[in-house]
């Protein structure tokens, strides 16, 4: 498969998806409705989905930054890292993103956006002090795939729509069924089925964001390698943010997929449960696979 054939891929699993979990708040919402016959909750439920994804789409990148407590970056006090980006963009024939620093000494990066023409790549201040200039080029050009394969806005989609299901489930699990149509015929067994997928609804949405994140890793690595020609350099960058075991002083569950480490702390994935529900497959594997494609 070719690059832009990946690219392609990531807009169509960016449409299914949002289909996908469109019609999930649909059928969640609409097993909430029929519980307790009010048909507007239906009604409202898409409404919002629709709105926060409309948001979504258009201000992830600030939201997304703001949670990271980023700040612009100006290229006379990170001129290093502007001439990374500025270099590697031209190489891959992408338009220059935005540039941000998170002032956090834990080394990281991520890219947010919608597009590449509206993309940010962003870097934590920990992440400058211990790389090199081959090894910040490797984080560069493995953040800038992400841009180029699209990946930014399937993540952003993903993320959104997840949170918002596991709203919505939490909402109704608070309120419990109260109100509802037990008593009527068949009522017990609505509610029942209800309650399974308003349980299970979160979890598979959970389970696809995490699993579309590690794919988009692998990927993302491998491309970023072809851009700089040198594996070696984002292979020692991963080694250097895997040996640091701290955690992000504004660690989020909500954007942690973004990353390219696990913003909570360089645990090592032991278990299959634990790679399931893992927003990063394991370094140690991702370095593995760069030095021996190299």
């Amino acid at each position: 498969m070719t690059l832009y054939s990946h690219q392609d891929s990531n807009i169509r699993k960016t449409w299914f998806l949002m289909f996908s979990f469109f019609v999930l708040v649909a059928v969640v919402s609409w097993f909430i409705s029929e519980i307790y016959g009010t048909p507007e909750i239906l009604f409202v439920a898409v409404f919002i989905a629709v709105f926060i994804n409309f948001i979504s789409y258009w201000y992830s990148d600030k939201i997304v930054l703001s949670i990271a407590g980023a700040k612009s970056a100006t290229r006379a006090e990170y001129f290093d890292l502007w001439n990374a980006v500025e270099n590697l963009s031209i190489t891959a024939g992408l338009p220059i993103p935005k540039i941000y620093v998170i002032p956090d000494s834990v080394p990281n990066a991520f890219a947010t956006g919608r597009d590449p023409k509206h993309a940010v790549v962003a870097v934590s201040v920990g992440l400058l002090e211990i790389l090199n200039k081959n090894e910040l080029e490797g984080v560069i050009a493995h953040e800038l795939s992400h841009i180029g394969n699209r990946d930014i806005l399937i993540s952003t989609v993903v993320v959104v729509l997840a949170g918002f299901i596991a709203i919505l489930s939490d909402f109704f699990l608070r309120f419990g069924f109260r109100g509802g149509r037990d008593n009527e015929k068949g009522g017990g067994a609505l509610a029942i089925l209800g309650l399974i997928m308003i349980i299970l609804a979160p979890i598979a949405a959970t389970i696809i964001k995490l699993a579309v994140s590690r794919k988009r890793e692998f990927l993302a690595d491998s491309t970023g390698a072809l851009l700089t020609r040198y594996p070696e350099g984002l292979a020692s960058a991963l080694e250097k943010i895997s040996a640091h075991s701290g955690k992000m002083n504004r660690a989020s569950h909500a954007t942690a997929h973004l990353y390219i480490a696990n913003p909570f702390g360089g645990k090592k994935v032991a278990s299959f449960l634990d790679k399931m529900f893992s927003t990063h497959p394991p370094i140690e594997e991702r370095i593995n696979i760069l030095r021996k494609n190299a």
